[in-house]
């Protein structure tokens, strides 16, 4: 059977867990998409899905082969979409991983706009809070708004700053006190974006300041940890771009900001033999421009 049917049976099946959505999706029966897996499967001499009753899931070897089966089909795509391109327009599939508090406060919005300029782009989104590497997932380029590894193969593009502010109820200061300093925190329980580790930063003429903190809470996502502080849980480091309305409502309080935290940026981990499509470099410039214009400014501290 033909390879390339095979395959994207292989990824329509990993994407949806479903051979009877799978086949839809590809206009096929069922028996046809198992068949195209099936045969795939003997291929590679490996099983790639587990297979029961009530679910099909991909194994560890169906994992791994995943980011590799996706990027082939990607560069068939976008082979075949330039060979057939009209004029100057931009073509093809994006496939990228975002923040999901950045999605949903501002990258909702600015990728629709994107895709509304862009009639013939396709993408498809994963929201992923913790550093990867694209390359590895098989997907084009990865978002990420914390400090980050570097992966081989893959660019690291700097998008735009941000600003982070610790933060807490007025309920919660009330019952606990509020801290004047950073090694005031050691008393008070914190809320953690957990990909930063439970410990906070602060920046001081005598060089960086760490302070560890008993964590209270830990999430790897800015509004549940925003929904804690609200709630009077404890203290938390948030983006301004996830504080800034509940600050300005009284319903959350900005701490110690005689003691600066260091900046953030939000970047993109880019997969290097796709960082030169039309596509791509057109979709930073974008995000460039939409994150300057969406995030709000750092805070006059003088």
């Amino acid at each position: 059977m033909d390879m390339v049917a095979n395959l994207r049976a292989f990824l329509g099946v990993a994407r949806f867990g479903s051979f009877s959505e799978a086949a839809r999706q590809l206009n096929v029966v069922p028996s046809v998409a198992a068949k195209r897996v099936t045969q795939l499967e003997h291929t590679v001499g490996t099983q790639l899905f587990e297979r029961s009753t009530r679910k099909v899931a991909l194994t560890e070897a169906g994992e791994k082969f995943l980011g590799r089966a996706r990027s082939l089909i990607a560069d068939l795509d976008d082979t075949l979409t330039g060979l057939r391109r009209a004029g100057d327009r931009l073509e093809g599939r994006i496939l990228m991983m975002v923040p999901t508090t950045l999605h949903m406060l501002v990258l909702s919005d600015v990728l629709g706009a994107f895709l509304r300029q862009h009639e013939h782009i396709t993408m498809e989104l994963a929201l992923v809070n913790r550093s990867v590497n694209p390359a590895e997932e098989g997907f084009d380029l990865a978002i990420t708004g914390h400090a980050a590894n570097s992966y081989e193969g893959v660019l690291d593009v700097p998008l735009h700053s941000f600003e982070q502010v610790l933060c807490a109820s007025p309920g919660y200061l009330q019952r606990r006190g509020t801290p004047r300093q950073p090694h005031d925190l050691e008393g008070h329980d914190g809320l953690f974006f957990k990909p930063l580790g439970a410990a906070w930063r602060f920046d001081s003429e005598q060089g960086q300041l760490a302070v560890d903190v008993r964590p209270r809470l830990i999430a790897d996502d800015t509004l549940t940890l925003r929904a804690a502080a609200l709630a009077g849980n404890g203290i938390a480091m948030l983006p301004r771009y996830v504080s800034g309305d509940a600050i300005r409502a009284g319903q959350l309080v900005e701490l110690l900001q005689d003691y600066p935290l260091p900046k953030s940026w939000f970047r993109a981990h880019v997969t290097q033999n796709r960082a030169r499509l039309a596509r791509i470099t057109t979709l930073l410039a974008w995000l460039k421009t939409a994150l300057e214009k969406s995030l709000p400014p750092p805070q006059n501290r003088g």
